[in-house]
C-alpha cells in the first residue's frame, strides 16, 4: 500500500481545515476518544462538531482565526494510506506553505465559488508548481452557498485553465465540493448531478504517483560504520537512506567526489542482508575496495552520474526575518554535506502576485528569487526538477546557525 502526501492550500477561511476535518470524520478516520473532546470543544450553535478544530492544533492561533503553521494529519483507508499537510493561508507565512509542498505529491487547492480565482490562488499553484508538485486538484468549495451552481463552477474552471498555461502541472482536477456540509468529499452528491467526476477521496485513492525508485539512483553516506571489536574486526559498512532509484548486490558505483568506481558486495538492512534497497529505505552498503569514505560522501551508479559544479543557478525561499545579502557567505547543507557558499548575484526576483519576474535585488521574508551561488568545492547534485531528492538544500547563517533560505537547484 503506497502513501500519497498531499497539501491543502487557499484563502484564509476557504475551508481547508473543515475540508480535511470532513475527509477524516467521513472516512471514520478519527478516533472515538477524539471525538468526544471536539465535542466538548465546539463552540458553535446547532453544529455537533467543528470539523476545523481536527487540524487546528494551537487554541491561540484559532483564537486569531488563521492557522500560522504546518499541520500534518494522517489516515489512511482500504487503498491507500495517506499524509495531509494544511499550508496557512497568510501571505506572511508562505514559508511553511514552501515546507509543506516540498514534500508533496500533489497540492489540492481551494477555491471559495463565491469569490473565485484570487491572488493568493495564485501564490499558492504557483509556489506548488515550483517546489515539483505535477498534480493539482481545484476543491471548488462552498458551492452549497450558491444553489450548486453548474455555470459557477465551469466559470472557476475556465479561469483556472487560463493561469495554468504558466504552471507546470500534469493533470489538475477540478471538484465541487461543500467541506460543511460534505458534498463530494467522501462520497459523490446527489446535489450536483451535473459533474460527472469522482469524489475528492476516490480521486485521492487512485492518483498514479511518480515514485522515486524510478529516478537515477542517489545515495549520501550519513554514517561510517567500524565496531573495530572482536567480532567484527573487519567490519565497514557505509549507512544512509537511499534517497531515489534502487540500489542492488553487485551494482557497480562511483564514490563522490573521490571518483573511486567499486562494486556493491553486500547491503544490509535491519541488521539482515538483502539483495535490493529501494527509495525510502535505511540501508548499510559494503564495497567490494576499501575506500576512504566520510560523510557526505556521494554513492551513484557509474552510468548515472550527477551534476557536478562550484557555481550554482538556484531559486531560493527566504525563511529569515534579516534580509539576504549579496556577497554574503553562507552555508550550504546538502542532505549530510556541507560547504561554504558565496553569493554571486540576484538573478531575477519573483513577483507571484503579479506574475512578472523583476531585476530587484532586495530580498525578503517569504520572497522567492534565482540566485547565483560560488560553492568553496564541488557539490554533486541534480536539477531540482529532474530528482528533488538530491535537487534541494537549505542555506544556513554562519553567525546565528539559523536556516534562512530553502534552495531549489536549476
Amino acid at each position: 500500500m503506497n502513501t500519497l502526501r498531499f497539501i491543502t492550500a487557499g484563502n484564509v477561511d476557504d475551508g481547508k481545515s473543515t475540508l480535511i476535518g470532513r475527509l477524516l470524520y467521513d472516512s471514520d478516520s478519527i478516533h472515538t476518544d477524539q471525538l468526544g473532546v471536539l465535542q466538548k470543544q465546539t463552540k458553535q450553535e446547532g453544529v455537533d462538531i467543528d470539523l476545523s478544530l481536527i487540524t487546528d492544533g494551537l487554541r491561540a492561533e484559532r483564537e486569531q482565526g488563521i492557522t500560522i503553521d504546518v499541520a500534518y494529519k494522517y489516515f489512511s483507508t482500504k487503498k491507500r494510506k495517506f499524509i495531509i499537510a494544511d499550508a496557512p493561508g497568510h501571505e506572511q507565512y508562505t514559508r511553511n506553505m514552501v515546507t509543506g509542498a516540498s514534500n508533496s505529491d500533489l497540492i489540492i487547492l481551494l477555491v471559495d465559488a463565491r469569490k473565485g480565482i484570487t491572488e493568493q490562488t495564485k501564490r499558492h499553484a504557483s509556489i506548488g508548481s515550483l517546489m515539483g508538485i505535477k498534480k493539482a486538484i481545484i476543491a471548488i468549495n462552498k458551492i452549497d452557498l450558491l444553489n450548486y451552481s453548474e455555470p459557477t463552477f465551469n466559470q472557476i474552471k475556465a479561469d483556472f485553465e487560463t493561469i495554468k498555461k504558466e504552471l507546470k502541472y500534469d493533470a489538475v482536477t477540478y471538484i465541487p465540493v461543500s467541506a460543511l456540509v460534505g458534498d463530494n468529499i467522501v462520497r459523490k452528491s446527489e446535489n450536483t448531478p451535473w459533474y460527472q467526476g469522482k469524489a475528492l477521496l476516490e480521486t485521492l485513492e487512485s492518483v498514479e504517483l511518480n515514485t522515486t525508485e524510478d529516478l537515477a539512483s542517489r545515495f549520501q553516506v550519513q554514517w561510517v560504520i567500524r565496531p573495530k571489536d572482536e567480532k567484527y574486526h573487519d567490519y565497514r559498512g557505509y549507512a544512509g537512506l537511499v534517497l531515489s532509484g534502487a540500489y542492488k548486490v553487485g551494482d557497480i558505483v562511483t564514490i563522490l567526489p573521490a571518483r573511486i568506481e567499486t562494486k556493491i558486495v553486500k547491503v544490509e538492512k535491519n541488521g539482515e542482508e538483502i539483495n535490493w534497497a529501494l527509495a525510502g529505505d535505511n540501508v548499510v552498503l559494503h564495497f567490494e575496495k576499501e575506500i576512504d569514505i566520510s560523510r557526505g560522501d556521494t554513492v551513484v551508479l557509474s552510468n548515472e552520474l550527477p551534476t557536478e559544479s562550484a557555481e550554482i543557478t538556484s531559486w531560493i525561499s527566504w525563511l529569515d526575518t534579516q534580509p539576504f545579502q549579496l556577497g554574503k557567505t553562507y552555508l550550504l547543507q546538502h542532505r549530510f554535506k556541507n560547504v561554504r557558499v558565496k553569493v554571486q548575484a540576484i538573478n531575477q526576483k519573483w513577483n507571484v502576485n503579479d506574475w512578472e519576474f523583476t531585476k530587484d535585488t532586495t530580498i525578503g521574508l517569504n520572497d522567492i528569487a534565482q540566485i547565483s551561488l560560488k560553492t568553496n568545492q564541488p557539490l554533486f547534485y541534480d536539477p531540482f526538477d529532474k530528482n528533488p531528492k538530491s535537487g534541494n538544500a537549505i542555506l544556513i547563517d554562519e553567525t546565528s546557525y539559523n536556516t534562512v533560505g530553502a534552495l531549489m537547484f536549476l
